[in-house]
């Protein structure tokens, strides 16, 4: 071998492993993409109309990439979090009704992570419904108050690990139609009735307390905001990392559709729960499919549930000009707010999953206001200077989020009347 061909190698192999080390803030997102929330759509994607729907994760998560990057972007640009650039750039009388809104929602996320910890561990060791919901958010509080950021990252990602592994195994044991399933991901195919769940889905994906979070996570690698060269460099990489993770969760939604059409579908049985579908694989699958069943549902929902608790921490400092810091006093009280009062609307009300379709009401109308948020910021040359949108991707954007915002309108409005 040659100088040449080694300096070549050599080089190739240094930029693999800055790569590398680059992933992580991606997976933190990639989580809220696999939430417990969306198991329930995905299965019923899947019972109901078997293959046909998988091009809704398609689309989905094409624009949760680009409007995911667009928020680790005003991070990676002006250093600061959305909640934080909102109070720096917006008047107070914009700024703390949006934020204070966007905490509400972190809150309605945080009920339905918890629920979702809570139903795996009834379904795992039959803990009641309340108690799993206060051990879920007791443990996840520990978990973010006892670690820094960097160990955070690296459980999330062994737990996203956990999952995906999860559902390779659950993948091998089902008899998948892989050409109907490579049809359903490129194929727009909408059956009759079929509107609601493409909605639910579709509007899921996107939420607003992860386009607050990878605003504050993306900063975790450290960068000189005068050098134009790094931050380009830095905007490379977080692209390659959002693309990667993003993908990650493309695959795991896409699999829990492929098991229920391969499953549910394929033998008639309609699926109304996440409880339920795991006791319907019992008896087709036996009893280590459903506990790998729950057990995954039981890492989606730690997981989850500590990454919203750092989105509201992030908001709620953000609120009074401080970024994300659990040491802090501001991040701390934003954590236990979040994860305080979920806990209080399960353990007081009646039936916690009649709260769980309400938090989803609350999603839907927070949502557009969070998007509009994003691309007003991203927009204005006064917040990114040089790096601001430019106007192809202002008019893409647009689209995106008029698109978010008119599925999740219409998702609202199927809420009300049903």
């Amino acid at each position: 071998m040659n100088l040449n061909e080694y300096s070549k190698r050599h080089s190739t192999s240094e930029r693999a492993r800055e790569l590398l080390r680059y992933i992580g803030p991606g997976l933190l997102i990639t989580v809220g993409f696999i939430d417990p929330g969306n198991w329930a759509s995905n299965l019923a994607a899947g019972a109901d109309y078997g293959y046909l729907l998988l091009w809704m994760v398609t689309l989905s998560t094409i624009m949760l990439i680009l409007l995911q990057h667009n928020a680790a972007h005003l991070g990676i640009v002006t250093g600061l979090c959305l909640s934080e650039a909102a109070t720096k750039f917006l008047p107070q009388w914009i700024s703390r009704p949006v934020l204070a809104s966007a905490m509400i929602a972190s809150i309605a996320t945080a009920l339905a992570e918890i629920l979702g910890g809570a139903i795996a561990l009834n379904l795992l060791f039959n803990i009641p419904i309340t108690i799993g919901s206060i051990f879920t958010a007791v443990f996840c509080a520990v978990l973010l108050k006892t670690n820094s950021y960097p160990k955070m990252e690296k459980i999330i990602i062994a737990f996203v690990s956990i999952i995906g592994f999860s559902f390779l195994i659950e993948l091998q044991m089902v008899p998948v139609e892989w050409s109907s399933a490579a049809s359903g991901w490129t194929v727009p195919n909408m059956p009759e009735d079929s509107i609601v769940i493409i909605m639910s889905v579709l509007g899921a994906v996107v939420m607003p307390h992860n386009l607050f979070l990878h605003s504050e996570v993306i900063q975790s690698r450290q960068w000189n905001l005068q050098d134009e060269k790094i931050i380009q460099k830095q905007l490379r990489y977080e692209f390659l990392d959002t693309i990667f993770s993003m993908g990650i969760g493309w695959a795991i939604n896409s699999s829990m559709i492929i098991i229920a059409a391969a499953i549910f579908f394929t033998n008639g049985i309609q699926v109304d729960d996440l409880a339920q579908a795991t006791e319907l694989l019992r008896p087709i699958l036996g009893e280590n499919a459903a506990i790998i069943f729950a057990v995954a549902l039981l890492f989606a929902g730690i997981s989850s549930t500590s990454t919203c608790g750092i989105a509201g921490g992030s908001i709620f400092a953000g609120i009074f000009g401080e970024d994300y810091d659990i040491k802090d006093y501001h991040s701390w009280h934003g954590v236990l707010l979040t994860y305080g009062l979920a806990v209080l609307v399960i353990v007081f009300i009646s039936d916690p999953f009649q709260g769980l379709i309400y938090s989803q009401m609350l999603l839907s109308i927070q949502l557009p206001i969070t998007v509009a948020l994003l691309i007003y910021l991203t927009s204005s040359r006064k917040v990114m200077g040089k790096f601001v949108n430019s106007l192809r991707l202002k008019i893409v954007l647009g689209i995106i989020g008029a698109v978010v915002i008119g599925l999740n309108i219409v998702l609202l409005y199927q809420m009300i009347i049903n």
